[in-house]
């Protein structure tokens, strides 16, 4: 079974068991990975991290029963709300309206599942990469960091606001202008995420010099020794380097993982190496078990 079909079972176990309390590690040892490695396959893969999916499948549910004649607290609580304001809170952010409204006005069908294997995209082209295998020593980064909510499109759009931020704002001369810089190949990274509401750290920086004194202007942070599988997107130009990145993102976790023998080394920190000739993705990997 490849990770796809994992992953389509994966979906409908969670709608068969809704109600009940799932966790990371209940759906990850379900699925046969470990709990890290699978928060990324599925965010890769789904567009959501694991628990906010579920939160919003509740939703899905939750607004489907709304014309069974139950109290709205009841429904609430059935689908793990513990007061009528969280729930609230929770619907209105998600349908943009009141549940009392929508039980007026909308439909009440649960949405179906997607069909993940009419869905999958890779890189344009389909092209097949196979990435070079590297052991890399720690890396003490300076730049700017930036908390982000592993959601679709919305991270995305976050790396490159921050990007454009670095690059238009005066920041990324500053930066490279300082002494303390030990090279100016620049990093975008990627640092664990919080299984349970998806957030996750991102840095734009450069390596610095041992025994220096960084200035609080800037956020400093270390990327752990690991081993590396290292793609190289394929050659786009400015206008398409966002969607070929993503792309080789989506192929690595898709399609290269499930037929590698390794997976995403748990805590590890995964990047994006830019410098003027070329941009390598860099995924920390352990063998699997």
């Amino acid at each position: 079974m490849d990770y796809i079909d994992i992953l389509q079972e994966m979906l409908r176990y969670i709608d068969a068991h809704i109600k009940e309390k799932l966790s990371v590690k209940k759906l990850a040892q379900r699925a046969g990975f470990s709990p890290y490695h699978f928060c990324r396959v599925f965010q890769w893969n789904i567009g959501y991290s694991i628990m906010e999916y579920v939160r919003l499948r509740r939703l899905a549910f939750a607004a489907a029963e709304l014309n069974s004649g139950k109290y709205i607290i009841e429904i609430a609580i059935e689908y793990g709300y513990e007061t009528h304001t969280g729930f609230l809170k929770a619907f209105k952010r998600y349908f943009g309206s009141t549940p009392e409204k929508y039980r007026l006005h909308a439909s009440f069908d649960v949405p179906k599942l997607p069909i993940l294997k009419k869905s999958k995209q890779y890189v344009n082209g389909g092209i097949v990469m196979e990435p070079k295998m590297m052991r890399k020593s720690a890396v003490k980064l300076a730049g700017f960091a930036v908390k982000i909510i592993a959601r679709d499109k919305e991270s995305t759009k976050a790396f490159a606001e921050l990007w454009q931020e670095y690059a238009l704002n005066g920041s990324k001369k500053k930066l490279h202008d300082e002494s303390f810089i030990k090279n100016h190949v620049e990093y975008g990274a990627c640092f664990p995420e919080n299984p349970e509401n998806g957030e996750f750290e991102y840095v734009v920086g450069v390596e610095v010099k041992d025994g220096h004194d960084i200035p609080q202007d800037y956020y400093v942070c270390t990327i752990p020794e690991a081993l590396y599988a290292v793609f190289s997107p394929p050659p786009s130009d400015k206008d398409t380097l966002s969607s070929s990145i993503q792309g080789t993102y989506k192929y690595i976790f898709a399609e290269w993982f499930p037929n590698s023998g390794y997976e995403f080394m748990e805590n590890g920190v995964d990047f994006v190496l830019c410098d003027e000739h070329c941009r390598e993705i860099y995924i920390p990997v352990v063998k699997r078990q």
